[in-house]
């Protein structure tokens, strides 16, 4: 597990960057493959910005958020990457249980005897007729 921790137009604080650092490595029990996070806190006017990169195996998650107060922001950044985390786990999940619903019923289908086709022949009847305007055009009638 690798996190930086990034101070842009701001005084570095050393209790704001081991709250952000625990609260980001309390995100690891929701990955499988040990992650990489780069963590950006910021204040512009008034606001103060927490930013976070995370990428874990194939997953690059990211999350921006701001408001009066940086460990507030914090906060709302790691709510924020959890319910992604959350998110993706929830679709891979449903994912491989559609993948598993087709592979039973293409099992269950090639189960079941095969019963012949049965061949349905249709008489056709064509008719040509003619416009005003002295073309012909072919009609096709079923009997």
């Amino acid at each position: 597990m690798n996190i930086s921790i990034t101070f842009r137009h701001m005084a570095t604080s050393e209790a704001i960057k081991t709250y952000a650092n625990d609260k980001v490595a309390k995100l690891q029990k929701f990955l499988r493959q040990p992650m990489t996070a780069k963590v950006t806190l910021s204040i512009d006017r008034l606001k103060h910005i927490a930013e976070t990169r995370i990428s874990s195996g194939g997953a690059h998650l990211e999350a921006k958020e701001a408001s009066e107060d940086m460990y507030g922001s914090i906060d709302k950044v790691i709510d924020k990457l959890e319910r992604q985390i959350r998110g993706q786990k929830g679709a891979a999940e449903a994912k491989k249980k559609r993948g598993r619903e087709s592979i039973k019923s293409s099992t269950v289908a090639s189960a079941a005897p095969l019963a012949e086709p049965v061949a349905k022949r249709v008489a056709k009847k064509v008719t040509r007729t003619t416009k005003k305007t002295g073309g012909t055009k072919a009609k096709k009638t079923r009997s």
